[in-house]
Order: C-alpha cells, then sequence, then structure tokens
C-alpha cells in the first residue's frame, strides 16, 4: 500500500514541530535540527517539513511506494502519461537512501515517487539543485 508524501518549508521549524504534533496528535518520527517527519497511519501521510526550501510553503508532493514493485508500476504510469521524468537510484536526500521518479505536474508542482531503501545521517544532496546551496532543499527537480 503506498502513501501520501508532502513537504512543506518552514520558517521555524520548532514552532512547526509544535503545530503539527498537535494537529496529528502525534510527534515526529524524524527530529533533527532542520527537518522534521511524520510518518502518519491515519491519515496514511509521510508528512516532511524543513528550513531547506527555497521558500516557506508546500516544496513538493508526492507518492512513497512499500516496494521496488510499487514504484516501477508508478514509472510506468508516469511514462505512459507523456511526461517528463528523472530517475534516481541509492539517492540520498532527507536523512533516506531511495530509489525515486521526480516529475512537474502540469502547474509546475514537483512531484516524488520513491521507495525508501534506508536513512543516512546526513540531509543529503542532490546534484539538480544548484542555486542557493545553503537554502535549497536537496529534494526536486530544477523548476
Amino acid at each position: 500500500m503506498k502513501r501520501m508524501h508532502v513537504h512543506v518549508g518552514v520558517h521555524d521549524l520548532a514552532q512547526s514541530v509544535r503545530f503539527y504534533s498537535a494537529l496529528f496528535a502525534a510527534q515526529p518520527t524524524i527530529l533533527k535540527d532542520d527537518y522534521a517527519k511524520w510518518q502518519l497511519d491515519d491519515p496514511r501521510v509521510n508528512f516532511a517539513i524543513s528550513t531547506r526550501g527555497r521558500h516557506a510553503g508546500l516544496d513538493h508532493l508526492g507518492i512513497q511506494a512499500e516496494s521496488s514493485e510499487e514504484l516501477e508500476e508508478i514509472g510506468i504510469r508516469l511514462a505512459q502519461a507523456d511526461v517528463s521524468t528523472t530517475s534516481q537510484r541509492n539517492a540520498a536526500c532527507c536523512y533516506a537512501k531511495s530509489d525515486k521518479y521526480w516529475t512537474l505536474d502540469p502547474q509546475g508542482i514537483a512531484w516524488e515517487s520513491f521507495h525508501t531503501l534506508d536513512s543516512v545521517p546526513m540531509f543529503g544532496e542532490d546534484t539538480r539543485q544548484k542555486a542557493e546551496p545553503a537554502k535549497t532543499s536537496c529534494c526536486g527537480p530544477a523548476r
């Protein structure tokens, strides 16, 4: 079963952690100095916030696959939709190592389809993001 993924850029991580912890009635599954993630079952969502985005607000949406097979099904559907995708294998991003497909929807919103393989001790670096290295999310296609 897949899980919806939402990543929001925030100005104040501590204030946002308090807000979303109250909203979800749960503490973050992962909490770092610049990042927090709630892996929720009700609603079934992987909700992440960070201070790494280019701006506050919606950074990207996504679908978290629970297996490599589910991820490949998503990749096939995107290819059939005739949209441009970028594939990444063993990408280190958001304290995780994942296989991914990135695409932009017709409005220009980045969509990340991914299968998490392992955790990593750092936020990570995505080679497609070059502008403003100190304030750029590691995740997402260049817009």
